[in-house]
């Protein structure tokens, strides 16, 4: 299996947008400009993402689909370059019915150990701590 983007620079500046193989795209700068997301910050952002499809689809298959999922990411890095993530903490919020704290957590764990390949890459570097918090439906 082979996952491709490209990335394109935008001239006048640093900002670039990368597209996907399916043809989306997300806009990336440096915080000065304002125009994107930071590269880096993208990183967290498709942690979350990548675990987020995977907890929806696993409590969806234990007939516990969610109304609401939103996952609350911060990270440390290195002070000097290249800024290494080395803790990343995840707090995963979410409502839906027949919730169980240890259906979601089983969830979370898959995601984290079996599954999301943006998770996979990073422990090598990074721990992830993750949480959640069940609202009330």
């Amino acid at each position: 299996m082979a996952a491709e983007t490209t990335l394109r620079w935008i001239p006048g500046g640093s900002r670039f947008v990368a597209t996907d193989s399916t043809g989306h795209s997300v806009v990336m700068s440096k915080p000065d400009e304002n125009t994107g997301m930071k590269p880096s910050e993208l990183i967290l952002s498709a942690l979350a993402g990548c675990a987020s499809v995977d907890v929806v689809d696993i409590l969806a298959k234990k007939r516990t689909p969610l109304s609401y999922l939103e996952v609350q990411l911060s990270a440390e890095q290195d002070a000097d370059p290249p800024w290494t993530f080395r803790k990343i903490t995840m707090k995963f919020i979410i409502k839906g019915e027949r919730l169980t704290e240890k259906n979601v957590q089983q969830a979370i764990d898959l995601s984290e150990e079996k599954y999301c390949s943006v998770a996979a890459t990073l422990k090598g570097e990074a721990e992830i701590i993750t949480s959640f918090e069940i609202l009330e439906d």
